[in-house]
């Protein structure tokens, strides 16, 4: 028989370990090593890493951890030497968040101390699918992970395997080349986990690894739990894989099966998942995928912060973001997976171009895109329906009861959808949507549906509103199905109607217009409004209690009625029992053939987020990108700016090619130049995860990491200043820059004088310069312009401005143009100009004046270079327009001949300014 997981538990036995106080019934005792469990058996006080204090205060194993109810969970924090705090659940939604009655904690912030660390736990996991708005899919942690690191000569290999408690999907990573920490540390950034578990061995005596120091110090709020070293065993990884994958998924066995260290980690992962939410998943139902860093552009936290790809950095609920701009997704799966996407875009060009496709498909045919969009729309949150429902509970209470009923009426509701997606989808003609049609057609779907409604009454469907989800609950299985469940249902619907004609009774007594109503908090009550009536006294009958009013709202229950609603859920706690038992026979017949609904799954948040791209293009005006060994963006707009200005923006033209791959940008302050930076690099991204781009035309290489170089403030927390987090960002960048990265910086040693920064940037310069990276570098120092004169893959482009003098006053103005143009910024002095419009004494700014005139003369001097120098340099241009012409060129032959003449022209010009003869030298 169930009992309700709020109801009052007598305390069998306290065991403190791990940092925990559990509170035990006498009804369970079933220990962490029962035969349903996977993995080696186990106690509480091995599984988990106790700190010095701990050990001194708890000697012995103790006995086997207890199974705990919902209820019968209490959460302890162990702060130093003192005492367990118990922690109670309560309203206050800053501890927890209350569904059903089950608590959901918060994680509390743990911190490695001097003896080791203290741990939180994680919250049992409570899901209750809705289809709540995707702006908000993906704004609560939910992802657990597990992290080990190789020791010995195997250090820097490392494993990680997460998995998210609102989707059955195990994702398993393994890090063993160029960078691997930096991986490691984006990888998490971009996971926002809730926890995450590394062996006892990495944080040994307060000695962290460099892995455990460097993931404290860049996810300081994350919770952080150490687990015995020999859970990590990459045998029982593998065994967990085999016993729980999924068939559709069973080629990872192939990928990972020498994957040591991802095995190692999906083994305490999956371990301690049991552990936690008391329950293990059923064989044969989890998706199980192997993602190596190699298949996605690598972003880190820092560069996706200055870039405001999720996260507006003014204001975080703003959705002046990318993903605020492309985000018009109706699903939480299509949300999180644009959100997945802007952090790591493709890199696959054909699987980029499939996308595209199918975006461009959406965008031509009205009517698949508005029928597609309508269909999608009604869709709950499936990977999460997904996760209850390969879930085995091993403790029955009346949550548990009520929430599986629930699912199941969920599961219906999905696939009846499911016929009229394939309708819409019948006549697309893109690889990609051909592809999700077929899909589909699979007949599982419909093999599932003709069980379900053989139990289900057809008319049951998921509703909004607490009352009406609790009438489809009471009667969503067939009457005539069990004798006992149809008397129960007798019996509620006669409390139900007895308190219906109290409430009458009641109204006629007083002579006051009341009505029932219903809330999941109070049951039945009744309600009241009052318009143009007086209470007897100004208040109300003495019979009333629990009295609440807004306005001329009254809210009030009587003796009888709670009577009554104690009947009533009596009644529904045994139609519940009853339902959850015949829904159980139901699950079990379908459990194999449950996991097609990755399928659907799969299908219904990539055709959302293509719809939410292509309703992008539709609100601004964007072209699909091409792919070829050039950046190249004719009239490219702001994104984010756009939607910001409601207004296109100032548009600018982008190049950058093998042969000009290193770009300095100068201009004024406020001339507009962090904002071209980061166009192009959003620009990047855009196309690179399938979507349209705001330009007139666009073309892009393909970046395996794009890297950030943004000015910053000081750090009060770390210590650090400005000029040393600019040399960490640097530091990161030169050692894992690669050919084929997008590397933007901004404002490079300012943090230091003038003499310091120029030599810094000039270094960097000559460090980037010598690879083929596509580098933009916006800067103040415009001795930095001579490296044109130096090397012929640098470009100088600055913003331009213009002046103007007030015709009242005479006085000189600058305006802002936003016009990116070719060659060194000619401005001069803008610095003493702002100088000018604050309280400085005149004297003092034109003696500044004259001495930064001289000192610009001698730079000037030196900033010509030699005939030469200017040939070569002539060459060089020729040789790589070639070059790209005959990798790239679709031109017909008449076209192509056009332009070889135009280069030809373009070379002997360049000669002709160097001072040489204006004509094509062959032995060039």
């Amino acid at each position: 028989m169930f009992h309700s997981s709020t109801e009052e538990v007598s305390t069998g036995g306290n065991y403190s370990k791990c940092g925990h106080t559990l509170a035990t019934s006498p009804v369970d005792r079933s220990g962490l090593n029962e035969t349903t469990s996977y993995g080696p058996p186990s106690t509480s006080s091995d599984f988990c890493h106790q700190s010095a204090d701990e050990s001194s205060t708890n000697s012995g194993h103790g006995p086997a951890l207890p199974r705990m109810t919902s209820g019968q969970f209490h959460h302890s924090i162990t702060t130093g030497r003192t005492n367990p705090i118990l922690l109670t659940t309560t309203s206050d939604s800053s501890s927890f968040h209350s569904h059903g009655g089950t608590p959901r904690f918060r994680r509390t912030p743990v911190s490695a101390g001097a003896t080791g660390i203290h741990y939180a736990h994680t919250p049992l996991t409570d899901h209750t699918v809705t289809s709540s708005s995707s702006a908000n899919a993906t704004s609560a942690a939910s992802v657990i992970v597990a992290v080990v690191e190789g020791r010995g000569l195997a250090r820097g290999e490392i494993g990680m395997a997460s998995l998210n408690l609102k989707c059955p999907d195990l994702v398993l990573c393994q890090f063993a080349d160029t960078g691997t920490y930096a991986k490691v540390i984006t990888k998490l950034h971009i996971l926002v986990p809730l926890e995450i578990l590394m062996p006892d061995t990495a944080s040994e005596k307060g000695k962290g690894t460099k892995l455990f120091n460097l993931i404290t110090e860049n996810l300081p709020a994350v919770a952080f739990t150490a687990i015995q070293r020999k859970y990590f065993n990459e045998r029982k990884g593998l065994e967990y894989i085999r016993q729980l994958c999924a068939p559709e998924f069973g080629t990872v066995l192939m990928e990972v099966q020498a994957k040591y260290y991802c095995l190692a980690a999906a083994a305490a992962l999956l371990k301690y998942l049991e552990f936690i939410q008391n329950s293990v998943y059923a064989a044969k139902s989890l998706k199980v995928s192997f993602k190596g860093s190699e298949q996605t552009t690598m972003i880190d936290s820092a560069s996706a912060t200055n870039l405001e790809l999720v996260v507006n950095n003014r204001d975080h609920r703003s959705d002046h973001s990318l993903l605020g701009v492309l985000n018009h997704t109706k699903t939480p799966g299509g949300a999180r997976r644009l959100r997945s996407n802007i952090l790591e875009p493709l890199v696959d060009v054909d699987t980029i171009n499939i996308r595209l496709d199918a975006v461009q498909e959406l965008l031509q045919d009205e009517e698949l895109f508005f029928g597609l969009r309508n269909a999608i729309g009604h869709f709950l949150d499936i990977d999460q329906l997904l996760s209850v429902l390969v879930q085995v509970q091993k403790q029955e209470t009346v949550q548990v009861a009520e929430a599986k009923i629930t699912h199941v009426i969920q599961l219906k509701h999905t696939l009846d959808l499911v016929p009229r997606l394939r309708v819409v989808l019948k006549n697309c003609s893109t690889a990609l949507l051909k592809a999700y049609s077929t899909s589909l057609e699979d007949n599982r779907f419909d093999l599932i549906l003709e069980q379900i409604k053989t139990i289900i009454n057809d008319d049951t469907t998921y509703l909004k509103g607490s009352l009406n989800m609790r009438i489809q609950k009471c009667y969503a299985v067939r009457p005539n199905v069990n004798e006992f469940l149809d008397i129960a249902r007798r019996a509620y619907t006669e409390i139900v109607d007895d308190i219906a004609g109290l409430v009458n009774q009641m109204g006629e007594k007083y002579g006051f217009p009341m009505r029932t109503s219903f809330s999941t908090a109070r049951g039945f009550f009744i309600q009241m409004k009052l318009e143009g009536l007086v209470l007897p006294e100004g208040k109300l009958p003495s019979e009333f209690i629990k009295v609440t009013k807004h306005k001329n709202n009254y809210g009030f229950i009587t003796a009888d009625l709670m009577k009554m609603n104690d009947r009533c859920n009596e009644a529904l706690r045994e139609i519940f029992h009853i339902s959850y038992v015949v829904i159980c026979q139901l699950l079990s017949t379908i459990h194999e053939h449950i996991h097609c609904l990755y399928k659907l799954s799969d299908a219904v948040s990539m055709l959302d987020m293509l719809l939410s791209l292509a309703n992008a293009c539709t609100i601004s005006d964007y072209v699909r990108p091409e792919f070829t060994d050039t950046l190249a963006i004719k009239q490219g707009r702001h994104p984010i700016l756009e939607r910001i200005a409601g207004q296109q923006p100032v548009s600018n033209n982008s190049y950058i090619s093998e042969g000009s791959n290193f770009v300095i940008v100068t201009g004024p302050n406020m001339s507009g130049k962090s904002t071209y930076l980061k166009q192009v690099a959003l620009c990047q991204i855009m196309a690179q995860i399938g979507s349209f781009v705001p330009a007139d035309y666009a073309s892009f290489r393909v970046a395996d990491q794009i890297f950030t170089r943004i000015g910053v403030d000081d750090d009060f927390e770390t210590n650090s200043s400005t000029f040393m987090l600019e040399m960490k960002e640097i530091s990161y960048i030169i050692h894992n820059v690669s050919d084929r990265s997008l590397i933007i910086i901004d404002e490079l040693g300012r943090g230091t004088s003038a003499e310091e920064g120029i030599g810094i940037c000039h270094s960097v310069c000559e460090f980037l310069l010598g690879l083929k990276a596509f580098t933009l570098f916006a800067t103040h120092f415009l001795e930095l312009c001579q490296l044109e004169s130096l090397y012929p893959n640098v470009e100088n482009q600055h913003m331009e401005v213009q002046h103007t003098r007030s015709s009242g006053t005479g006085a000189e103005c600058v305006v802002y143009t936003y016009l990116l143009t070719r060659g060194c910024s000619e401005e001069r002095h803008y610095g003493l100009r702002a100088a000018e419009m604050t309280a400085l004494p005149s004297g003092l700014i034109q003696e500044a004046k004259i001495i930064a005139s001289h000192v610009i003369q001698q730079l000037l001097a030196k900033h010509r270079s030699d005939p030469e120098t200017q040939r070569q340099r002539a060459v060089y241009h020729l040789a790589t327009r070639l070059l790209q012409a005959a990798r790239n060129s679709k031109l017909d032959p008449d076209s192509l001949r056009m332009y070889l003449k135009g280069l030809k022209k373009q070379y002997e010009a360049e000669l002709q300014a160097a001072g040489q003869p204006a004509s094509m030298d062959t032995t060039d």
